[in-house]
Parts: structure tokens; sequence; C-alpha cells
């Protein structure tokens, strides 16, 4: 049996799918009571109280790891569940990390990341550590603005990173969590091109058949916007990000057809299968 945390997210889904599809017994794991693809087993849990994942764990082989964002924040201690998975008798781990510990290693969470991917390497478990860049799921921040009124309205309309498909990394996930050819990798995930803004609206009109209008926000606009819904440094940090990418953080990784045997999925497959959420 493999558990899947995060199962109801745009990673933990699509790979919850792979793995029934792939004729695997599969525990969804998420925070409140959700659909979840047929034929899994869905449980409700709450990663930030490790012990209350035994019943969980009993039992399982591999564990997807994704952590919610209050595992990030000052005083959670994710570690734990590698305690416990180890204690249960989980044999393999595949951690969700992220490519900023090595692109911009020394901010707070990512420094907390990196100590996480150490705790898994040094666990005595079978591990696998994916580091995606930016996600293409991003696009549905815009969502609501081109339903309205035909606008994606962003920053930096014309500086670019390769964003990747979420179904890519759970495919890269499952081929984690199934082959023993991926025990002990390290992968970066990436899209197989830089793509801007202002080319993601095009891709959104193209998908829609319809014009969609490109509006750059200055920084200060952005700003205020993403401060609705994350802490004012995590904007920040974004925005440094999407406004100045570094080399490591324009670089298109090979990782994604290593691994799958074939290209990433582009920007514009992404708008296609998700245009409904833009009509």
């Amino acid at each position: 049996m493999i558990v899947v945390t995060g199962a109801t997210g745009n990673i933990g889904r699509p790979l919850t799918r792979a793995l029934v599809e792939a004729g695997r017994q599969v525990t969804a794991v998420s925070r409140h009571t959700a659909a979840v693809p047929d034929g899994a087993r869905h449980v409700v849990a709450d990663l930030a109280e490790p012990t209350g994942l035994k019943p969980v764990l009993a039992g399982a082989e591999a564990l997807f790891l994704l952590l919610s964002g209050d595992l990030h924040a000052a005083g959670a201690n994710p570690a734990d569940i590698i305690g416990e998975a180890a204690a249960n008798g989980v044999r393999r781990v595949v951690l969700l990390s992220t490519l900023g510990v090595v692109t911009r290693p020394f901010g707070a969470t990512r420094v907390a990341m990196r100590a996480l991917e150490d705790t898994l390497r040094e666990s005595g478990l079978e591990w696998a550590v994916l580091r995606p860049g930016g996600f293409a799921s991003n696009a549905l921040w815009w969502a609501e603005s081109v339903r309205a009124r035909q606008v994606v309205a962003a920053p930096f309309g014309d500086i670019g990173v390769p964003v990747i498909d979420p179904a890519d990394i759970a495919e890269v996930a499952a081929a984690c969590l199934l082959d023993d050819r991926h025990t002990g990798g390290t992968y970066e995930l990436t899209g197989p091109e830089v793509i801007t803004p202002r080319r993601q609206a095009e891709a959104l009109a193209a998908a829609l058949g319809s014009p969609v209008a490109f509006h750059e926000l200055t920084r200060a606009e952005a700003r205020a916007a993403m401060a609705q819904s994350m802490p004012a440094e995590l904007a920040d940090d974004t925005l440094d990000i999407l406004g100045s990418p570094n080399p490591a953080e324009l670089r298109v990784s090979p990782d994604v057809q290593r691994v799958l045997g074939r290209a990433p999925r582009t920007f514009a497959d992404w708008a296609a299968r998700h245009i409904a959420a833009f009509r």
C-alpha cells in the first residue's frame, strides 16, 4: 500500500490516479474531506500531528510526502513524519522539495527543506527527492480576471522561467514510488522552455479561441495582491524570483525526460487541459 499526502491537490490527485491505474492500493490523505480518484481509500489526517499518522502508515510500503504551508512555519517539525514512517515499517519515501534549495538556498523555508532532505537521506529508508521549479498551475491565479475581463494581470511580463506541469511532477513521483531504479535520486523538475507571463496569456487565448489581453502590474501592485493570500515575506521572495531569475532558475532540466522517457509537457498543453477554469 502506498500513502499519498496532499492527495486532493494538483500533484496528489493525478499521482493517486496513476498509482491506482498501476494496480496499487493507495491511501489518499488530506486535511479535509474531499473526493479522491476511484479505487483509493481516503483518510482525513493532519500532518502537523505526526503521531496521528500511525494508523495511516500501518502496513504501508511507501509514502509520498508533500508538506502543507503550516509545516513550513516556525516551530513545525516535519522530520517527525519521516520518523513515524520509519517506525511504522514504511520502506520508501518520496519527498516533494523545491528547486529553491539549490537556486536560493538561504531563505528560511529553503534552509528547513534542505534539512528535511538531509533527514530523509540519513533515515535508513529508501528515498527520492523531487525539486520542482515554478508550477504551470500558478496561472490559475488569473482565472477570475480572464473569465470576467479577458485580461491576465501580472508583473514582469517579458521575464520568464521554465514552469512545469504538475501532472509531470505526479508522473515522476509515481515512477520514484514504483521503480527501484530511482532510489537515491534527486530530480530537478522544470518544463521544456522558459515562458513569460505575456506568452502564457497568448497560450490561454489560443486555448480559449478568443483574445486575452495582458496588463503588466508594477511590483508594488503585484505584492499587494499576493499579500492577500500569502505572507508578505513569501510574496517578496516570489517576486524576487519572477523579476530576476538567476541562471539556475532559467535552466531547463533534463530530469523529466530522464525519468519518463519523454519531454515535459508545455504550458500550452496545461492550458488546453484546464481551460474550463478560464471560461
